[in-house]
């Protein structure tokens, strides 16, 4: 569905952000994007929404270069829900995911009952509906964040792009996020998302890539990609990674220097 060939980006030639990036991802796939700080990850994001232009390479949707897809169409097929989001006007939380519908209504049109029915229906599965009539700029980041994914979703796209989406949210909203990109999935949803977690690509993706200055350093299933040495030659530290008993599931852990002994709680 969305394939990278030798893919160079950023905002000028004379000095490009990263190059030689390949992946692809296709329906019903989660591809995670690892990287420090810096590395480029929402640059590439931005570059795969076509909101900056490619320096070199391939960027293909379905096929198609993203450069020659008109932008009503490419927001009908893909969805973005940013890393930050600053409130400036108070429109509802309701509004605010009804926007999600932009793509698919007329200039002169106004939002038809089924869009409403549509934006509902994403804030209850996100557990946020009690939120609908709350001013958008009076709610908590995690809450504000949870509405930009709920929007995203009413756009009823076929790939969703996710920079950091658990980023601002607490412990049980960052599980029901990670459950809902699993389940966006199963029903055929594309999905690209960064996160700094890499316990999280464990959890939900398909295929991980690790990215430095620029460069993918390699890609692959989390099983493969994700060890002590890869890890930690990315982020500089020392890292564990274990195997959850009842799952098999991965988990991983910067290894800290302790200043004494620890007592049992």
């Amino acid at each position: 569905m969305l394939k990278a060939t030798d893919l160079s980006f950023g905002y000028s030639k004379a000095r490009p952000i990263g190059h030689g990036v390949n992946f692809s991802v296709s329906a019903g796939e989660v591809f995670c994007l690892l990287g420090p700080n810096g590395c480029g990850k929402t640059t590439l994001f931005k570059t795969l929404l076509g909101l900056i232009p490619i320096l070199d390479g391939r960027l293909e949707l379905d096929g198609h270069p993203v450069a020659g897809i008109s932008r009503r169409s490419f927001a009908r097929r893909v969805a973005y829900v940013p890393q930050a989001n600053t409130a400036y006007f108070p429109f509802s939380v309701f509004d605010v995911v009804l926007m999600g519908r932009a793509s698919r209504i007329g200039a002169f049109e106004s939002p038809s009952r089924s869009d409403r029915e549509i934006a509902t229906a994403k804030l209850e599965e996100l557990g946020i509906l009690h939120l609908a009539n709350r001013a958008y700029t009076e709610i908590s980041g995690g809450e504000r964040q949870m509405t930009l994914i709920a929007r995203a979703l009413a756009q009823q796209p076929a790939l969703i792009v996710m920079d950091e989406p658990t980023a601002s949210l607490d412990f049980g909203n960052q599980a029901r996020v990670l459950n809902q990109i699993t389940a966006l999935a199963g029903t055929g949803l594309a999905v690209v998302l960064s996160t700094h977690e890499p316990g999280y690509a464990f959890s939900c993706a398909d295929t991980v890539a690790l990215m430095s200055k620029g460069t993918v350093l390699a890609t692959g299933a989390p099983d493969t990609v994700l060890t002590s040495a890869s890890l930690g030659s990315l982020y500089g530290v020392e890292v564990a990674i274990a195997r959850l008993d009842a799952t098999g599931q991965g988990i991983c852990v910067p290894v800290l220097a302790r200043r004494g002994p620890v007592k049992p709680i």
